[in-house]
Protein backbone atom coordinates (compact mmCIF):
# COMPACT_ATOMS: atom_id res chain seq x y z
CA UNK A 1 0.00 0.00 0.00
CA UNK A 2 1.20 3.81 -0.91
CA UNK A 3 1.76 6.24 1.51
CA UNK A 4 -1.04 7.96 0.25
CA UNK A 5 -3.26 5.32 0.45
CA UNK A 6 -2.01 5.47 4.18
CA UNK A 7 -2.39 8.93 5.02
CA UNK A 8 -6.50 8.34 3.55
CA UNK A 9 -7.00 5.18 5.95
CA UNK A 10 -5.47 7.60 8.75
CA UNK A 11 -7.85 10.61 7.75
CA UNK A 12 -10.80 8.37 7.81
CA UNK A 13 -9.84 6.48 10.65
CA UNK A 14 -9.43 10.37 12.21
CA UNK A 15 -12.67 11.74 11.00
CA UNK A 16 -14.78 8.46 12.03
CA UNK A 17 -13.52 9.17 16.04
CA UNK A 18 -13.98 12.86 15.84
CA UNK A 19 -17.67 12.06 14.77
CA UNK A 20 -17.58 9.90 17.96
CA UNK A 21 -16.53 12.65 20.03
CA UNK A 22 -18.87 15.42 18.41
CA UNK A 23 -15.60 17.84 17.31
CA UNK A 24 -17.34 18.79 14.29
CA UNK A 25 -14.97 21.43 13.02
CA UNK A 26 -12.21 18.70 12.92
CA UNK A 27 -14.60 16.44 10.97
CA UNK A 28 -15.05 19.14 8.55
CA UNK A 29 -11.66 19.55 8.42
CA UNK A 30 -11.11 16.34 6.90
CA UNK A 31 -12.99 17.06 3.52
CA UNK A 32 -11.85 19.16 0.89
CA UNK A 33 -15.83 20.26 0.92
CA UNK A 34 -18.28 19.03 2.84
CA UNK A 35 -20.62 16.40 1.99
CA UNK A 36 -22.73 13.50 3.02
CA UNK A 37 -24.73 11.12 0.57
CA UNK A 38 -26.28 8.90 3.29
CA UNK A 39 -28.00 5.43 1.05
CA UNK A 40 -26.97 6.62 -2.27
CA UNK A 41 -29.16 9.50 -2.51
CA UNK A 42 -31.77 9.17 0.07
CA UNK A 43 -30.16 12.01 1.76
CA UNK A 44 -27.74 14.55 0.81
CA UNK A 45 -25.91 17.51 2.80
CA UNK A 46 -23.79 19.16 0.87
CA UNK A 47 -21.54 22.29 2.23
CA UNK A 48 -20.51 23.83 6.05
CA UNK A 49 -24.10 24.59 7.04
CA UNK A 50 -25.87 21.37 5.82
CA UNK A 51 -23.64 18.89 7.11
CA UNK A 52 -23.61 21.01 10.83
CA UNK A 53 -27.73 20.32 10.45
CA UNK A 54 -27.10 16.73 9.57
CA UNK A 55 -25.08 16.41 12.70
CA UNK A 56 -27.41 17.72 14.97
CA UNK A 57 -30.03 15.88 13.51
CA UNK A 58 -28.47 12.35 13.56
CA UNK A 59 -27.18 13.35 17.38
CA UNK A 60 -30.03 14.81 18.94
CA UNK A 61 -32.26 11.25 19.30
CA UNK A 62 -28.63 9.43 19.64
CA UNK A 63 -26.14 11.32 21.42
CA UNK A 64 -23.79 8.39 22.25
CA UNK A 65 -23.62 7.57 18.47
CA UNK A 66 -20.69 5.52 17.83
CA UNK A 67 -18.89 3.20 15.56
CA UNK A 68 -16.17 0.04 15.48
CA UNK A 69 -14.29 -0.68 12.19
CA UNK A 70 -14.70 -4.34 11.53
CA UNK A 71 -12.52 -3.70 8.45
CA UNK A 72 -11.13 -0.90 6.14
CA UNK A 73 -9.40 -0.59 2.82
CA UNK A 74 -8.14 1.59 0.21
CA UNK A 75 -9.03 1.43 -2.99
CA UNK A 76 -7.73 3.86 -6.12
CA UNK A 77 -9.56 7.13 -4.92
CA UNK A 78 -11.84 5.60 -2.07
CA UNK A 79 -11.68 4.00 1.42
CA UNK A 80 -14.10 1.60 2.05
CA UNK A 81 -15.39 0.96 5.29
CA UNK A 82 -17.52 -2.22 7.34
CA UNK A 83 -18.46 -0.99 10.50
CA UNK A 84 -20.75 -1.57 13.56
CA UNK A 85 -23.15 1.61 14.13
CA UNK A 86 -24.38 2.04 17.65
CA UNK A 87 -26.36 4.41 19.70
CA UNK A 88 -29.10 4.91 22.60
CA UNK A 89 -32.45 6.50 21.45
CA UNK A 90 -32.17 9.23 24.01
CA UNK A 91 -33.92 12.08 22.11
CA UNK A 92 -37.03 12.92 19.95
CA UNK A 93 -36.44 10.96 16.53
CA UNK A 94 -37.70 12.45 13.39
CA UNK A 95 -38.90 9.79 10.88
CA UNK A 96 -41.24 10.49 7.71
CA UNK A 97 -43.09 13.64 9.74
CA UNK A 98 -43.57 11.62 12.45
CA UNK A 99 -41.61 12.84 16.06
CA UNK A 100 -40.75 9.42 18.39
CA UNK A 101 -40.12 10.13 21.84
CA UNK A 102 -36.57 8.48 23.40
CA UNK A 103 -37.31 4.89 24.12
CA UNK A 104 -33.79 4.40 25.65
CA UNK A 105 -33.44 1.35 23.55
CA UNK A 106 -30.32 0.76 22.19
CA UNK A 107 -28.95 0.31 18.50
CA UNK A 108 -26.25 -1.96 16.78
CA UNK A 109 -26.80 -2.38 13.18
CA UNK A 110 -23.57 -3.60 10.55
CA UNK A 111 -23.55 -0.81 7.80
CA UNK A 112 -20.72 0.31 5.49
CA UNK A 113 -19.37 3.41 4.11
CA UNK A 114 -17.18 4.75 0.99
CA UNK A 115 -15.09 8.07 1.48
CA UNK A 116 -14.51 9.55 -1.84
CA UNK A 117 -10.90 11.46 -1.90
CA UNK A 118 -9.92 14.49 -4.18
CA UNK A 119 -7.30 12.54 -6.63
CA UNK A 120 -3.84 13.10 -5.35
CA UNK A 121 -4.92 14.28 -2.12
CA UNK A 122 -5.65 13.64 1.35
CA UNK A 123 -9.38 15.14 1.88
CA UNK A 124 -12.66 13.87 1.39
CA UNK A 125 -15.04 14.67 -1.05
CA UNK A 126 -17.64 12.78 -0.16
CA UNK A 127 -18.69 10.42 2.16
CA UNK A 128 -21.39 7.77 1.69
CA UNK A 129 -22.94 5.71 4.14
CA UNK A 130 -24.96 2.92 3.78
CA UNK A 131 -27.18 2.22 6.67
CA UNK A 132 -30.42 -0.15 6.85
CA UNK A 133 -32.65 1.88 8.93
CA UNK A 134 -35.24 -0.23 9.29
CA UNK A 135 -33.12 -2.50 10.90
CA UNK A 136 -32.96 0.61 13.68
CA UNK A 137 -35.69 1.72 13.68
CA UNK A 138 -36.97 -2.33 14.56
CA UNK A 139 -34.34 -2.49 17.64
CA UNK A 140 -36.16 0.77 19.03
CA UNK A 141 -39.46 -0.44 19.20
CA UNK A 142 -40.80 2.20 16.41
CA UNK A 143 -42.47 -0.51 13.93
Amino acid sequence: MGDLQERRIQVVRDHMRLEIEHDWEGVLATFEHPRYDINDGAAVFEGREEVLRYFAASRTPFPDQANEVIAIAADGDSVLVELWLTGTHLGPLQRGGKTFEPTGKKFRVRAMASFEFKPSSDKIVCERPYIDMGTIDRALGLT
